[in-house]
């Protein structure tokens, strides 16, 4: 078998917004609310004042889909603003948004979804805003607030982090597993009762349902390796693909985003394309990523 790295993809991450010193960012566990034996998360709060996320570049193809189900392509300068509405990404596509007053920009990266939860003003004038990520990577650049009573929160399937003046990113695997990096600031996770502060130059993974891990440095040279693997066959039209990467990190195997275990292994069935070769990539929680070109081998 060989194989081939292709260098590293050009991404909306080499942008950097310059921020103060550290202000907060907390994060905790997201609990769902049982209702007729379904999970279903928290009502909508109603959106208050004039608030929208704005659309400042677009590489590709993108979509806004409503609460009700109501589907439409975006383009630079289109704006959403309701409760429910939700950003998805297509296959190589990445996007910039900016909150309204330019207070952050939030780096969306290929096969993401992210949905409006709140949007609102408060009496003093700050600016509530609340989003969730179901799935992909987003990196986030805020600057430190001028009212004290202004957040901006980004929820995932296993927990929440409000930002106050720093820049992070967050991955969202398929079966909810959040990681979270810090590039400047700090973050402080909370999850089933445990805290850990997760400072500069470092990461952390939170599985549902668990607390989050010890927080490690961030190792730039293993954040988009994909080391060892073996591919094999199964039968003549499937693959046996393993390996392993940073657990922090999402695995996407010709297009579609993957499970990983909690230490970053894998093992996955893959249908047997007709160049015979596999196309992987690697994105970490600050947007660096790698693509892979795998040969398969002779049966």
């Amino acid at each position: 078998m060989q194989s081939g790295e292709k260098p590293p993809s050009t991404d909306l991450s080499q942008s950097k917004l310059t921020l103060r010193p550290t202000q907060w960012i907390t994060i905790a566990a997201f609990l769902p609310v049982l209702f007729g034996g379904m999970a279903v998360a928290n009502p909508f709060i109603q959106v208050e004042g004039s608030r929208w996320l704005e659309i400042e570049s677009l590489i590709g193809d993108a979509t806004i889909t409503s609460i009700d189900g109501e589907s439409q392509s975006v383009q630079q300068g289109d704006r959403f603003s309701n409760v429910g509405d939700r950003l998805i990404t297509a296959d190589a596509s990445r996007s910039v948004l900016s909150v309204d007053t330019t207070v952050g920009f939030i780096d969306v990266f290929e096969n993401t979804d992210l949905q409006i939860q709140e949007l609102r003003m408060v009496a003093d004038g700050g600016r509530v805003t609340k989003l969730q990520i179901n799935q992909g990577q987003a990196r986030l650049r805020v600057r430190p607030f001028t009212h004290e009573s202004s957040e901006l929160e980004i929820e995932t399937p296993a927990g929440w982090s409000g930002v106050r003046g720093t820049e992070f990113g967050v991955t969202v695997h398929p079966d909810g597993k959040t990681g979270v990096a810090t590039l400047e600031g700090a973050v402080v996770s909370h999850a089933q009762g445990i805290e850990v502060s997760v400072n500069e130059g470092f990461q952390t993974l939170i599985i549902p349902g668990e607390p989050p891990t010890e927080p490690t440095p961030i190792d730039d040279t293993q954040a988009t390796r994909l080391t060892p693997y073996v591919i094999e066959w199964v039968d003549p039209q499937t693959i046996g693909f393993s390996g392993k990467i940073d657990p922090v990190s999402l695995l996407i195997i010709e297009n579609e985003p993957q499970v990983v275990n909690r230490d970053g292994t894998f093992d996955v069935l893959v249908d047997s394309p007709d160049n015979r070769r596999i196309q992987a990539t690697v994105v970490s929680p600050l947007g660096r990523q790698q693509d892979y070109e795998l040969s398969l081998p002779d049966r």
